[in-house]
Order: C-alpha cells, then structure tokens, then sequence
C-alpha cells in the first residue's frame, strides 16, 4: 500500500479536502473553500493523504486559538488502520516543530480516536459537550426592560466594536485551562459568517451581549450556534436567554431545522440555560495535548 500526502493549494484540493471533512464529520459545518483562503497564514497547511492513489483523508494543521499547535488528521472509514493517520499526523506535527511549537492539541470523538492519540503520548485536558435543538414554531423572544436586539446586518459597524470588552471578556471567562486568544483582525474575520443570523444586545447605545448562528452552508437546515456572551455586570438579567430566542426565532423563520452547539464541560451555568430552552445533549468530544516533537510508538 503506497500513502502519498500532498498540499491542498488549488480550488479543487480544498474542495477535497472539505469531502473528506464532511464525510468524517457530518454532523458539524465545514468552512466554505473561500473562508479557508482568507483563514491561510504561513503556519496554517492543509493537506491531502491517497492511499494507492485514492483519496484516503486530510490534514489541517495551525496556531489554535489556544496557542499550541493545532493538528487535525482525518481519514476516510474505508482507509483506516492502515496508516494513514499516523502519515498525516507525523507530517503535521514535524510542520509545528518547524515553527517553533511546543505543544500539540487535538480532539477526538471516539475511544479508538482516543486510544490512537495517547500512542503519540497525547493526554485529555478538557471535553466539549454538543447540545442539539430542533427547531419549531419559535415564540417572539421576551426582550428585557430597556435593552434592543439589532441584527449585525443591521448595524455593520458594531461588530468591530463588539471586541472590546464583550468578547474580550467572554473569551477570558470560557472554562478552559488557558485563554483564548483571538485579536480583533480574528475577531473580524473568523467570528461572523451570517451577519443577518448574528444578534447584539444594547442597553442605552451600549453593546451588551451577543448570541446568533452560523448557516451549514452545504445543509442549509441546519446551524450552528455562534459566541453566546453577555457583559458580566448585565449577567442574569435575562439578555442572553433572549437573544438565544431571538436566534431560534430566526432559524426557524429561515428554514432550519436544527441547532447544535458546543460547550466546555465546565460551563455548567451555559448548558442549564441551553437545557431550559430545550436543548437535549448528543455528544462529547475530547480534547487531548501532547508536548512536541510527538513521542512515536
């Protein structure tokens, strides 16, 4: 059996590698072709594995916004446990070393995924937990006393303002081991897909809160749920509950079907509020790190 790993560069290789992607993964949306090109940086690579010439998985490796490298290895059910996992993620993994990482992380959806990571000395620090809720007849939200729910498409230029100190203060606050780090230009780019689908809260002119979707854009029925954030001194107050239903009411009125969204484990209070608006549980995914250079069995 000959592996042959190759850059996705061309229209045509990213659009492989997004097959491979949403075959591996059917349940979550993949970046469109054009995102994944405004996304590229020098140390972001994607690449394509062939196993005896036929497309057999892909690799996304890149800063994550944790700061370790992230490396993604995946491979079609038919060409596993042949090799093909370990090729990408060894390729992926000298590429880190190269740009000076020293820690690696990933995550895996199975105890066979789990169990292929710790031979590469890669140890569980964190789980996401997926919610999923299908969409009805969605009431009209209940907007607390003195706030207003403006769509982003609506009011362009307040996403920018967004940053500082809403998502400043929601990334510091998520229930990780370490800080997320995104800047403003990440912010900007990589935080809002569906402007019309995206919702801030404002009290007096001021931004408050946040909360929306992203469209699946190969299964436009479904969506996934974006940033959910309220500014701490306007915590428990009823905004994100209302722009949580102010989401839902849009999905349903723009044809989804179905919302998913991922949750640190120890966000307990964001899954009870995800619970009361009728979120049931579906999956767990976990995350693993190992140092770098990998340890290889």
């Amino acid at each position: 059996m000959a592996i042959e790993l190759r850059r996705a560069e061309t229209d045509a290789d990213l659009g492989l590698w997004r097959q491979v992607r949403i075959a591996v993964l059917p349940n979550e949306r993949c970046e469109t072709v054009d995102w994944m090109r405004r996304s590229m940086t020098p140390e972001r690579i994607y690449l394509l594995a062939e196993l005896d010439g036929v497309l057999a998985g892909s690799g996304l490796g890149g800063r994550s916004d944790l700061g370790h490298a992230g490396l993604h290895p995946r491979v079609l059910p038919w060409a596993r446990r042949r090799g093909v996992g370990t090729a990408l993620l060894l390729a992926l993994a000298q590429r880190a070393v190269e740009f000076g990482f020293q820690e690696a992380g990933t995550n895996v959806d199975d105890a066979g995924s789990l169990v292929f990571a710790e031979r590469f000395g890669c140890c569980e620090v964190d789980r996401q937990v997926e919610q999923v809720r299908e969409i009805g007849d969605e009431p009209a939200p209940v907007v607390p006393t003195g706030i207003e729910i403006v769509a982003v498409a609506s009011r362009p230029e307040l996403w920018r303002a967004a940053y500082d100190p809403l998502a400043l203060q929601a990334f510091d606050d998520m229930a990780l081991d370490r800080p997320l780090l995104a800047s403003l230009e990440q912010w900007e780019r990589d935080w809002l897909s569906w402007p019309e689908g995206m919702f801030l809260a404002l009290a007096g002119g001021e931004i408050v809160g946040c909360a929306g979707l992203e469209r699946d854009v190969d299964k436009p029925e479904l969506a996934e749920n974006a940033l959910t954030a309220v500014l701490r001194e306007w915590r428990g107050c009823g905004i994100a509950s209302a722009l949580k239903r102010t989401s839902l009411a849009f999905a349903a009125a723009n044809g989804v079907r179905e919302v998913y969204t991922w949750t640190q484990q120890g966000n307990a209070d964001m899954r009870r509020l995800n619970e009361h608006l009728g979120y049931v549980e579906r999956d767990v995914s976990i995350s693993v790190r190992a140092p770098l250079p990998l340890s290889v069995p």
